[in-house]
């Protein structure tokens, strides 16, 4: 991308725009997939879809993204592909499609305490620390959101799901942070969603799929509304993956990457009134505090690594 003379407003438009599609996009896949279409085939038809996109996007734009990774970078790129695409896809629509959508999110957006404790640990790097603060706060609100010990359980499945999502979503944070020998974001993103695109149709090939010409209502309060699942999963393919991906990068351009991370904070607590006014979804009072504090705690770990600057989460 070249450089722009940053415009702040615009930065924060397109990174609330970018979460507002990721946000919609988690309805509509619970939609899609609740029409009959299998979780993993639905992942790769949303992979290739949004691989062809970028392809043809290269193809009209800027080919020079069409070229293929080199040396080190192809390790990175297949790194992102299988884990910060594929993996982070699958485990993020079986979650959403078991879980109440807000907390799916809320268990997936923990990626950033994950991340911490990595480098911590891991690393050995020095760390603010307010990251006890953050694991605390997490850990707390989430037993607060899954009602430990009040009787009520959670999906097994959806809950293993949204903490598989979680550490995909925090390998590609980590993954982010080297340098994988490309400036274009374009070819990135393009090679990353063909290696997963390759993996996806080998592992979970969708051509038994059926229904994808049939018409299905949308549950919930907009049940007496119906659509061809086709319109659906094309919605997905561009608005609910291309786009926002696109939006958030242009946002990059104006805003600091921790600013637009700080504000994709707003998907799990958008997801959580999006499964309320669609899907009749309702947390009680504690489940409420339990999410402010998770997001509280990820807003902590976010600046509990000293030295570094952010780098921006992925969307899922």
């Amino acid at each position: 991308m070249s450089k722009v003379a940053a415009r702040p407003s615009l930065g924060y438009a397109l990174v609330v725009s970018a979460a507002s599609m990721f946000i919609l996009n988690a309805g509509v896949s619970r939609v899609a997939m609740r029409s009959g279409i299998d979780p993993g085939a639905f992942t790769t038809i949303r992979i290739t879809g949004a691989a062809c996109v970028f392809a043809l996007l290269a193809l009209c734009f800027r080919r020079s993204a069409l070229r293929p990774p080199t040396g080190s970078a192809i390790w990175l790129i297949g790194a992102y592909g299988l884990i910060g695409v594929a993996a982070l896809q699958l485990t993020y629509n079986i979650a959403i499609n078991r879980l109440p959508l807000g907390i799916a999110l809320l268990i997936e957006y923990l990626a950033p305490v994950l991340v911490i404790l990595w480098v911590r640990f891991v690393r050995k790097e020095t760390v603010h620390r307010r990251m006890w603060g953050a694991i605390v706060l997490s850990l707390l609100g989430l037993a607060l959101v899954a009602q430990v010990g009040s009787g009520v359980s959670l999906d097994t499945v959806g809950v293993v799901a949204a903490l598989l999502a979680a550490v995909s979503f925090a390998t590609y944070f980590l993954l982010g942070e080297h340098n994988v020998g490309f400036t274009d974001p374009l070819r990135i993103m393009l090679w990353s969603f063909i290696v997963a695109a390759v993996v996806m149709n080998v592992v979970w090939p969708p051509w038994h799929v059926e229904g994808l010409g049939h018409t299905t209502t949308l549950l919930g309060n907009l049940d007496g509304i119906s659509l061809p699942v086709w319109v659906l999963v094309g919605w997905v393919i561009v608005m609910g993956t291309v786009t926002p991906f696109f939006a958030q990068l242009a946002a990059l351009q104006h805003l600091p990457a921790t600013v637009v991370t700080v504000v994709a904070m707003l998907e799990p607590v958008g997801a959580t009134a999006l499964g309320w006014a669609w899907f009749n979804e309702s947390l009680d009072a504690f489940q409420v505090v339990g999410g402010l504090l998770v997001i509280a705690g990820i807003g902590l770990a976010q600046s509990a690594r000293r030295g570094q600057a952010a780098a921006p989460l992925p969307p899922p």
